[in-house]
């Protein structure tokens, strides 16, 4: 008996170790989709660069643009190991280029990022000018909230910023949605049961990194509270919606240094606020 035990064990590990895992299968992770030059005239060919991942390896990539409301067209990019680059030629003053980037992993799936757009000889935004202001996690999600402020005398037009929460896309700006000189532009959580909100899972107790971008994909400002570890939302810190200051704020107003302060949704912060704990 004790032989017979023996020898369907060791048929057993046999047959286990002749099993190959099953390769990944998904899509490949499209990120940090950048062009330049961000001010474009109708002498400029412009360069698209995007970080392109995949377990599995990439079979191909390409840059898909359309002008106006055309049928659009690809142009292939080249690697530098995850770093993938396609050009798209000049274009007519005044033409409106709307483009993504597409790639093909060897298991023959297909990803798109979102699509970015600029407009061939429009007027130079200076996005340095657009802070994150305060971002607020007590409540529900529909009560949590990301505001913007623009430190300029000109209005911004926020189509095409973005918002990182967590290294992710939480927030896309719409064709639109501007922000005044001098103004505030609030951001709600709940996605998808409030007006253009955010994902949130926003926690006052918890790591977190929130990163806005300029339409170019270039790095406008930044919000890190605790490290990522080994992921952010991992590390438990001081739970601050239990406090009378709830909100990170940039005190003074726009300019100062990230403190814990009352929640001013939509409003001036105040001019000094309270150090945010571990």
């Amino acid at each position: 008996m004790k032989k017979l035990l023996l020898f369907a064990t060791i048929l057993t590990l046999g047959f286990s170790a002749c099993v190959e895992d099953k390769p990944y299968e998904g899509p490949a992770s499209i990120s940090d989709v950048a062009y330049t030059p961000t001010t474009v005239t109708s002498n400029d060919d412009v360069t698209v660069t995007a970080k392109i991942t995949d377990l599995n390896g990439v079979a191909s990539a390409k840059v898909q643009y359309k002008i106006g409301d055309g049928n659009y067209t690809s142009v292939n990019m080249t690697a530098d190991k995850n770093i993938y680059t396609g050009i798209i030629p000049q274009q007519a003053n005044e033409a409106e280029v709307t483009f993504y980037v597409e790639a093909v992993n060897k298991a023959g799936i297909t990803t798109k990022s979102q699509e970015k757009k600029y407009t061939v000889g429009a007027a130079a935004i200076d996005y340095t000018k657009l802070v994150l202001n305060e971002l607020n996690s007590s409540g529900s999600d529909a009560e949590k909230y990301i505001e913007l402020y623009n430190n300029s005398d000109v209005e911004i037009d926020l189509e095409g910023v973005t918002i990182n929460k967590d290294e992710e896309l939480t927030w896309t700006g719409k064709s639109g949605q501007k922000i005044a000189p001098q103004g505030y532009f609030v951001i709600l959580g709940a996605k998808g049961s409030t007006p253009d909100g955010f994902n949130s899972g926003f926690s006052g107790k918890k790591s977190v990194l929130v990163e806005l971008f300029a339409p170019d994909g270039s790095l406008l400002d930044t919000f890190k509270r605790g490290e990522k570890g080994t992921g952010w939302g991992n590390q438990t810190l001081t739970d601050v919606t239990k406090t009378s200051t709830p909100s990170f704020s940039r005190c003074p107003n726009g300019t100062g240094a990230w403190k814990l302060a009352e929640g001013t949704q939509g409003s001036k912060n105040p001019d000094t606020g309270v150090d945010m704990p571990d």
